[in-house]
């Protein structure tokens, strides 16, 4: 077994096959099928049932996914301490964000991380919820995360540091409701369409507690795009709740954004996994802990 063997076995679980895996890594797919089935003999297993051009993981296989990504991670880790003594200038990090912390914070703080250290190629992954984030991080599917949550974040599984909050607002179309206003009363709301996120979104507890407090709010759209959002809501579909991250680009596209009183916030935070993190990750730790980054 070598630690290739695992990023091919690790390239097809994450990429759902054996001929994307090998178009991700730019090798052949004989090759990458030959390694893993070289990899099954050292283990005595098969890690995938072969279905047609299908691939379903075996239990083996899904016993092998957490050890396998803190191997390849480690050797990350020792390449990465290797190139720190030329200061950075090249190297990879990952990173996991709920979809509107990587509007903001994630933009501003790469942007600062970037200009200092531009051989670094940042991988941003997508997550949709604070478990994603964190369960991304764990694993160490990534090294680093940004998540916004109401509620603490569990230390015994990731180290965590709180980068500020962000309010709720409320998108509305142009010339829509509550026209020339700067704040609308969550109680306003009631009797309004919505455009929420799954649940497990912040987006969504939110509006399931206007629920629960007697406001009745119609549910227009659930999506798990945000990409999604503002067009909805120019299209006249519903308003949405987000966090205030999104308030530049909403007002970009003409849309009014308004406070939503009283004010209820998320916590922003970044978490990484507990020891030691490559020199690219303790960096971008490094700079967005910053006093600076923060103040």
């Amino acid at each position: 077994m070598d630690v290739r063997q695992l990023e091919y076995f690790l390239a097809v679980v994450d990429r759902g096959g054996f001929n994307r895996a090998a178009a991700a890594l730019y090798v052949s797919q004989p090759s990458l099928s030959q390694a893993v089935r070289a990899l099954e003999r050292d283990l005595g297993t098969e890690l995938f049932h072969r279905i047609g051009r299908r691939v379903v993981l075996t239990e083996a296989g899904r016993a092998l996914i957490d050890p396998a990504r803190q191997a390849v991670r480690s050797l990350e880790t020792a390449r990465a301490s290797v190139a720190s003594v030329r200061e950075l200038r090249s190297g990879r990090l990952d990173v996991a964000a709920m979809p509107s912390q990587a509007v903001e914070p994630l933009t501003t703080l790469m942007r600062s991380y970037t200009e200092r250290y531009p051989g670094v190629a940042v991988a941003v992954r997508a997550a949709f919820t604070a478990r994603g984030v964190i369960d991304a991080v764990r694993t160490g599917a990534v090294e680093l995360g940004l998540l916004a949550s109401a509620g603490a974040v569990p230390d015994e599984e990731v180290r965590s540091h709180v980068l500020g909050e962000q309010r709720f607002v409320l998108v509305v179309p142009p010339g829509g409701p509550f026209a020339g206003r700067e704040a609308v009363s969550c109680e306003e709301l009631a009797g309004r369409r919505l455009i929420v996120g799954q649940p497990g979104t912040g987006m969504r507890a939110y509006v399931d507690s206007l629920r629960e407090r007697g406001i009745d709010v119609t549910v227009a759209a659930e999506t798990e795009h945000r990409v999604a959002l503002l067009p909805l809501v120019l299209a006249g579909v519903g308003l949405a709740v987000v966090t205030e991250s999104w308030r530049g680009i909403a007002r970009q596209t003409g849309a009014h954004v308004l406070d939503i009183e009283p004010a209820t916030a998320l916590r922003v935070r970044l978490v990484s996994r507990r020891g030691v993190l490559s020199p690219a990750a303790a960096a971008f730790w490094a700079t967005a802990t910053s006093p600076a980054a923060n103040g």
